[in-house]
């Protein structure tokens, strides 16, 4: 059975998110068949860290064969922070060991497949113009507030990559000039004003209970950064997620909406439009599972027909 070609290929994904190692498996049509998780604990090693995500991946190696009679073509995987690119090293901001840690290396010694890995909220673009809210948009972004924020842009239907493949770090434009010190070194980053770990500094409250004019401040704050990525990239869509942009809903995509409206409108054209993620909770691992699907159809030693439902 391990070699039958009548049995689905699935991408093994892996999203390295904030409180939680999760991994899942993605077919060539973007379900996400299964999934398991393990926490990220707090003052571990490195090691100690891979050892838990290892074991989520491992649940799942697992069940693609004796649950779901699966073959697995390749692990995607999607991380914030800095990345070398496909993931061959990782800097998640909020993991202290792992600085520069070799992941890509660990996971294809732990499963002996291909590894391509990708930022989290360019994954997210890829998921979202897949399946979500760009689904049919060619030119859009994806943003991603949470305790930190990140962001991936698609224009003329390419993923943008950038010169090390950390393109769309939007959570380094300066929106507030002389603000608050980023732990970038600059001041008035986008992430040092208005993400969840700066919203609970600035208030001294959790994002879970947060004011209206905080809800409004944060979405303005965040208007203004994707409106200035608008206008040079020529962009007319801007999905957001994350848990910030979930709780603040409603009153933070109203605010960053307004604020597009006014710094956004370039040439002839009317501002572009700001939306919540249509994925939800599923999109980070649909994102790492598009990651991967998008990794094996430009492998250069693919041999095989990738299905054409895959994203490209």
């Amino acid at each position: 059975m391990a070699n039958d070609p009548r049995r689905r290929d699935v991408i093994l994904a892996v999203d390295i998110g904030e409180a939680t190692f999760s991994a899942g498996l993605v077919t060539a049509r973007g379900e996400l068949i299964d999934r398991a998780t393990a926490e990220i604990e707090p003052d571990v090693g490195p090691q100690s860290h891979f050892a838990a995500l290892a074991s989520a991946v491992l649940a799942q190696r697992d069940r693609a064969s004796d649950q779901h009679d699966v073959r697995i073509r390749a692990i995607g995987v999607a991380c914030s922070g800095e990345i070398e690119r496909s993931c061959v090293t990782v800097s998640p901001w909020h993991i202290s060991a792992w600085r520069s840690f070799p992941l890509s290396e660990h996971l294809r010694d732990l499963i002996g497949l291909p590894v391509y890995g990708d930022l989290d909220a360019k994954a997210l673009a890829l998921a979202e113009g897949w399946l979500g809210a760009a689904r049919g948009a060619r030119s859009f972004g994806a943003v991603i507030v949470a305790n930190g924020i990140s962001g991936g842009f698609v224009v003329d239907g390419e993923l943008l990559d950038g010169r090390t493949g950390n393109s769309g770090h939007i959570g380094h434009v300066i929106v507030e000039p002389g603000g608050r010190r980023c732990r970038c070194g600059a001041r008035g980053c986008l992430d040092a004003e208005a993400s969840g770990a700066a919203v609970e500094v600035i208030t001294g409250r959790s994002v879970d209970e947060p004011t209206y004019d905080i809800m409004r401040r944060t979405g303005r704050l965040v208007g203004r950064a994707a409106g200035m990525v608008c206008s040079a990239l020529d962009l007319d869509l801007i999905v957001v997620g994350g848990r910030v942009a979930d709780q603040f809903a409603a009153t933070f995509f109203n605010a960053a909406q307004e604020e597009i409206d006014v710094v956004a409108r370039v040439g002839h054209g009317v501002a572009a439009r700001v939306t919540p993620t249509r994925l939800g909770v599923h999109g980070p691992l649909i994102g790492a599972g598009a990651v991967g699907w998008r990794g094996v159809r430009r492998s250069s030693a693919t041999r095989v027909a990738v299905p054409s439902e895959s994203p490209t």
